[in-house]
């Protein structure tokens, strides 16, 4: 376990400095923020320090750092290693300068944050990223958790052909309506508390059972191999190897892609910019934006490794297409059943608290872009019906075809990692517009490199234009290049501009 505790330290030791640097380079102050500014009852409204970071935490935990890592850890220990510095330099300074611009700017929604940012051809492209993944990310946190409840908690099948699947899920629906039209602080702030407390409950349970039990854990600097990790192929058990994985599986970009959450999420963004409306003082922007991409972190660091336990004690079989079974055995075998009932309720309370917030975040979005009144519950009522209906039409097509949720999950990953290079860009263009050009390689260079893992990916995956790994290579590097000049190029520009 001695990678994966290297790995816990870098995690928080890191978090803690390079924390406070991009604090230092964004500069909060003491003016009066946009919750009381324009406090109007339903999204601008002051909440504390300690209920918004429960909230950013739970809007932003979604299946993310429990599947991603449980499938990212296949590629080996150095997802102890990736994953740490990932969150660090990547995914919290997203959250965290993604956030403070939206509070800075007066609580906008990431869209405007985009248009202000970049030009009208860019901000066109974002709106249909945005709006799309949402929406992706609505179907997917209705799919995922409904499936989890209905098959590891009440023993149904889960089938498109079994009722109490659609009964589950339109449950989990009639939550999503309620949270997306209350106003914020009589719905999510009042449970989400509670919501926390079986998170925690799930996550430290598992950190400290793992322990307990000793699971074992290959080491980075060790062989790569598992003897009791196993596959099936063609009916029949072979042993599964961490080494021959990360070399045939490109770990640059499919591990990038796999895990999300635990090291950068775009999808963060559009939820920081919500939380963002609520805060009472830019101070409190480091603990409720980093610090719980931070926690997130850890999250995804604790379900990588007890992945990697039951994979390696021979319990579950080492495969990505079993992510699923997979938290079912991690929480009994800790847990027993008991225990490992509870921790299910709270990884099937984060997807469904990231997309009733992700849902809410669409609606602020369209009602922003088109400038369509929210003033009333009858008026937030007609435009989430919308959203709702388009919600249901992606569910019922993943739930339908054989592929379809494969499909889904697929575009779901590649637009989550894309809609961050967008963020990266206007974070970089506010830094030389605010005079602190000088630190643009902050954004610059997890920008780049997404721009390289997106483009990588998307010219070789079958949903994209399934090129050679040589070319995607190629075109992936060419794009990052690109991408790293054009930004510096553009930011100068307008920092000019701003001056003149």
């Amino acid at each position: 376990m001695i990678t994966f505790a290297l790995g816990l330290v870098l995690l928080f030791a890191g978090a803690a400095v390079y924390g406070r640097f991009c604090e230092k380079v964004f500069g909060p102050d003491d003016r009066k923020t946009p919750a009381f500014t324009k406090q109007d009852g339903v999204d601008y409204v002051p909440m504390k320090k300690s209920k918004n970071m429960l909230i950013n935490l739970l809007n932003i935990a979604g299946t993310g750092p429990i599947f991603g890592p449980i499938q990212g850890i296949l590629f080996g220990p150095a997802a102890f290693i990736t994953i740490p510095i990932g969150n660090i330099i990547g995914g919290a300074m997203h959250d965290y300068f993604s956030g403070m611009i939206c509070l800075r700017d007066g609580g906008t929604q990431m869209p405007e944050m985009v248009r202000r940012y970049s030009n009208k051809q860019i901000y066109s492209v974002y709106q249909v990223f945005v709006s799309v993944l949402l929406l992706l990310v609505g179907a997917v946190f209705i799919y995922t958790p409904g499936d989890i409840a209905a098959t590891q908690m009440f023993g149904f099948s889960g089938a498109a052909n079994d009722p109490t699947t659609w009964i589950i899920y339109g449950a989990i629906f009639v939550y999503y309506l309620i949270a997306t039209v209350f106003p914020v602080d009589k719905i999510i702030g009042k449970i989400y508390p509670i919501f926390g407390g079986i998170l925690l409950f799930s996550a430290v349970g598992i950190f400290v059972g793992m322990l307990v039990k000793g699971y074992p854990l290959v080491e980075l600097w060790g062989s790569w191999e598992a003897p009791l990790a196993f596959v099936m192929t063609d009916g029949v058990q072979t042993a599964f190897s961490y080494k021959d994985y990360f070399t045939a599986g490109h770990f640059f970009p499919m591990f990038f892609i796999t895990v999300a959450c635990g090291i950068l999420s775009g999808f963060h963004s559009t939820q920081t910019a919500i939380i963002a409306r609520t805060i009472e003082s830019e101070r409190e922007g480091r603990n409720v934006f980093y610090n719980m991409m931070i926690l997130e972190g850890f999250i995804a660091m604790v379900w990588a490794a007890a992945a990697m336990g039951v994979y390696n004690l021979g319990i579950q079989q080492a495969s990505a297409g079993l992510a699923t079974s997979t938290v079912g055995v991690v929480c009994r075998h800790i847990l027993g059943n008991v225990g490992g009932m509870i921790a299910l309720l709270g990884i099937v309370i984060l997807p469904i608290t990231s997309g009733d917030t992700a849902l809410r975040g669409l609606r602020l979005t369209i009602a922003e872009s088109l400038k369509i009144d929210q003033s009333t519950p009858a008026k937030r009522v007609a435009l989430s019906a919308v959203i709702f209906v388009l919600v249901a039409a992606i569910l019922v097509f993943a739930k339908s075809n054989s592929e379809g949720f494969a499909i889904l999950w697929r575009y779901f990953a590649w637009a989550n990692q894309t809609l961050s290079v967008f963020a990266f860009l206007a974070i970089s263009v506010w830094l030389f517009e605010n005079g602190k050009g000088k630190y643009v390689w902050i954004p610059l260079i997890p920008g780049g490199f997404y721009a390289f893992v997106v483009t990588t990916y998307i010219m070789n995956a079958k949903i994209g234009f399934g090129l050679s790994w040589t070319v995607a290579y190629a075109i992936g590097i060419t794009a990052a290049i690109a991408y790293v000049v054009s930004v510096v190029m553009y930011g100068k520009k307008r920092a000019a501009k701003k001056l003149g």
